[in-house]
């Protein structure tokens, strides 16, 4: 075993690499998105109340759990888990918290350069004279590799692989380049972040214009602050909120494992997790409301925002949005959004790294530097394909079954491991060792029973619809490689039909009846419009691929309305499953030869 002495440099700096772990993209471009698909204010009950009961709870396990297995030189999630019970098996669950980490920053290091490439464009006046629908276009235009906005060819690769390299470069430093990072990216975050929230609180009814003349911000604060207790009955919007709460604080991941494990025995953690924990509530609740939705309410409405809520609304809208400030102000608002999300996505990316690093010097003596640039290159292997195919749906499937489904699963399972395998009383003197805080009693209660039997329901609950992803059952289009296209559907239900309207040699567009949420200032209440929807099928001539349908037919779901050569995204998606599934076989067989490594040494048992 490798000798540590590597520990934080102060309890600050500790504290903001925590928080920086935490509060990343989700903060800015997903909270305020769940809260407008889930009704606003409705949203934030049972958020609030997930923190308490599953998010805080979850805190302190990982937080006490990492700081126990430190003491004994083991600072990522397989031998931590493994110092905390009898039997082979824990050491292997352990991997989710290697996998998911380097599964994670793969795609979420192409989100962060986003970020990188749109500060760019900000300072150089890309977005000048740009169209909402333009400034939209160039975002699709900068995630198809075969275009370029700068003329640097496979522009999207290149910003890709520079913020990969810079975070691995800034890994190979170990807790003090984190540290520093966090020291200055967390204070500049919230400084950046202030300075548009006052905006945002600021704009009213000033960016109404004669195309919305009923934009005002107060209605999009309004909308995410009026509370709706019927939600409490809802439990698709209890089922968002747990999932925000693990997209927000970072847990079931193992790096607040890692991160703890360089905590002293006898440092407090209690306190620790708290303040990271609140502290990151405080970005997302109060600055993260306080800059999308408003702002984009101010000048487009609420209604155009409730339809058009997205992860991707915050570079297909906010470029233009900001243009409407004038010339100057514009360049320093796209600095200071896209600064902000930045400084956001580095400070939880390179959190991710440090497992795999930790791992691998416990384990087999490798240096920082060794650790990072693998870690580096691990990351480039499994990110190439998520940015090469974002339009295929790859990216979806790492989302998916990395960024959601192995944080639940991993949640779960460590959760039952320290209420009932290492044992309630036990882990409660864990979390109270040393702390300068004296916890409610009530927690006890809550970690033992409330916390694993919510994420029991959310596992549970979730089954059928890792049924469906599986089996690809939101397509209609299965096989990989086909000779026709169908039409998928055209409402959630798939009972509507459509209309050809519109017939080229490159497209079909189809006309439907479809249903869009409004919000009634009158009720405060969002309710359900009619109107006429369309959906546009575009298709590749070159490959022979032709339409079959004529104007004026009726479309239904399932029918066939192209023929030629197609790679449907199932492909794709499949492709994106086989490679999670490969690496953490992988990640299994590391473990199994750091294992067989610690036999051969004396230091566990066959």
């Amino acid at each position: 075993m490798s000798t540590k002495t590597e520990s934080w440099g102060s309890r600050v700096g500790l504290i903001l690499a925590m928080a920086g772990n935490a509060v990343g993209l989700g903060n800015f471009l997903r909270f305020p998105v769940q809260a407008v698909q889930n009704g606003g204010g409705a949203f934030i009950i049972p958020y609030l109340i997930c923190f308490l009961v599953m998010g805080i709870p979850l805190l302190f396990i990982e937080w006490s759990t990492g700081r126990y297995g430190g003491k004994f030189g083991n600072h990522s999630t397989p031998y931590i888990l493994d110092t905390m019970a009898k039997g082979k098996i824990w050491k292997y669950i352990g991997v989710f918290g290697i996998f998911t980490n380097i599964a994670v920053a793969s795609y979420y290091c192409y989100i962060e350069s986003w970020t990188m490439s749109y500060v760019y464009h900000s300072v150089v006046g890309t977005f000048s004279e740009m169209s909402q629908g333009e400034v939209a276009g160039f975002f699709n235009s900068y995630v198809d590799v075969s275009h370029s906005t700068t003329g640097i060819p496979y522009e999207s690769i290149v910003f890709y692989i520079i913020c990969l390299l810079l975070n691995t470069y800034i890994l190979s430093k170990g807790l003090g380049g984190i540290e520093k990072v966090a020291k200055i990216g967390m204070p500049l975050l919230i400084l950046f972040g202030f300075i548009l929230a006052v905006r945002g609180l600021t704009l009213g009814t000033s960016g109404a214009s004669d195309i919305f003349p009923d934009a005002n911000a107060w209605d999009g604060l309004n909308f995410l602050w009026t509370p709706q207790f019927d939600s409490l009955s809802n439990p698709k919007v209890w089922l968002a909120a747990a999932g925000q709460i693990f997209f927000t604080l970072s847990v079931g991941m193992g790096t607040v494992h890692c991160y703890a494990a360089y905590v002293r025995e006898k440092d407090d953690i209690a306190l620790n997790a708290v303040s990271a924990g609140f502290m990151n509530e405080f970005v997302e609740v109060v600055l993260g409301s306080l800059i999308v939705i408003p702002i984009a309410a101010g000048y487009l409405g609420l209604d155009w925002v409730i339809q058009n809520a997205g992860f991707g609304m915050a570079f297909q809208t906010m470029p233009y949005l900001f243009q409407q400030w004038g010339s100057v102000l514009a360049v320093f608002a796209g600095v200071f959004w896209f600064g902000l999300l930045f400084f956001a996505g580095i400070t939880s990316s390179l959190a991710m790294g440090t497992p795999w690093m930790g791992f691998m010097q416990d384990e087999f003596n490798w240096s920082k530097t060794k650790g990072a640039w693998s870690f580096g290159a691990l990351a480039l292997i499994m990110g190439l394909p998520t940015v090469i195919f974002y339009n295929e749906g790859l990216f979806d499937q790492y989302d998916y079954w990395a960024g959601t489904v192995s944080l639940v699963v991993f949640a779960f399972l460590e959760t039952v491991l320290f209420s009932y395998i290492f044992g309630i009383k036990k882990g409660w003197a864990e979390i109270n060792k040393g702390a300068d805080i004296k916890l409610p009693g009530i927690y006890k209660y809550i970690i033992l029973i409330v916390t694993p039997l919510l994420l029991g329901w959310v596992l549970v609950s979730s089954v059928p619809d890792w049924v469906d992803k599986v089996k690809d059952n939101d397509t209609y289009n299965k096989e990989w490689f086909a000779k026709e296209f169908r039409a998928e559907n055209f409402d959630a239900a798939g009972e509507k039909d459509g209309k050809v309207v519109d017939v080229a040699e490159d497209h079909v567009k189809i006309a439907f009846d479809s249903e869009k949420k409004v919000f009634d200032k009158e009720t405060k209440q969002v309710k359900v419009v009619s109107f006429t929807d369309y959906k546009e099928y575009s298709f590749d001539p070159s490959k022979g691929q032709k339409a079959t349908v004529q104007l004026g037919d009726v479309v239904k779901p399932n029918d066939v309305i192209a023929k030629g050569e197609f790679t449907n995204s199932a492909f794709y998606k499949f492709i994106g499953r086989m490679l999670l599934l490969s690496l953490f076989i992988f990640i299994s067989v590391v473990v199994y030869l750091a294992y067989r490594k610690r036999v051969k040494e004396g230091r566990a048992t066959l």
